[in-house]
């Protein structure tokens, strides 16, 4: 059986046991941005459920263009108005370099490496902050997660104003 057919099983054992989040506006009016890592179950790690958050995964959790375009979306269509960002430990980024990376893949990107989470996750979150179009944002947290113990460390909290 190739790796597609299994997907595809997977999905009908899914399908048979779906329990339909029926609106497309996540009901706790949250998106979370982490790493596309296998290790992190972004709902279970939080205490979410279906339906309840907007889910964003990208190579180091960190803030991008496309990142922006989403989160425009999430928060003037789908009512989002909390953010958070959980980078985790033993993170392929970490320690690396823009250059080390570009040889390595052949692909003339800014890969945005992680020398130091608490950095990042300051410099992510205050990007959030400052982006004109997200007004809309009320609260942005910046988070690790232990891959070892599944913990999550708050690094970082903004929050609007009154």
């Amino acid at each position: 059986m190739s790796e597609i057919d299994r997907l595809l099983a997977g999905n009908r054992a899914h399908a048979a046991a779906y329990a339909n989040a029926h609106d497309k506006h996540p009901s706790r009016r949250v998106a979370v941005l982490t790493c596309m890592d296998t290790r992190i179950d972004v709902l279970a790690a939080l205490g979410l459920q279906l339906g309840e958050a907007h889910v964003l995964r990208n190579a180091g959790a960190r803030v991008t263009e496309d990142v922006l375009r989403s989160l425009a979306l999430s928060t003037h269509a789908l009512g989002v108005d909390t953010v958070v960002v959980m980078q985790h430990t033993q993170c392929g980024l970490a320690g690396g370099t823009d250059e080390a990376l570009r040889e390595q893949t052949g692909a003339d990107l800014a890969f945005l490496p992680i020398t130091d989470h608490a950095d990042a996750l300051r410099a992510d979150v205050d990007q959030l902050a400052s982006t004109p179009y997200l007004g809309l944002v009320q609260a942005i947290a910046g988070l690790l997660y232990d891959v070892e113990t599944g913990e999550v460390t708050e690094v970082v909290r903004w929050e609007r104003p009154s």
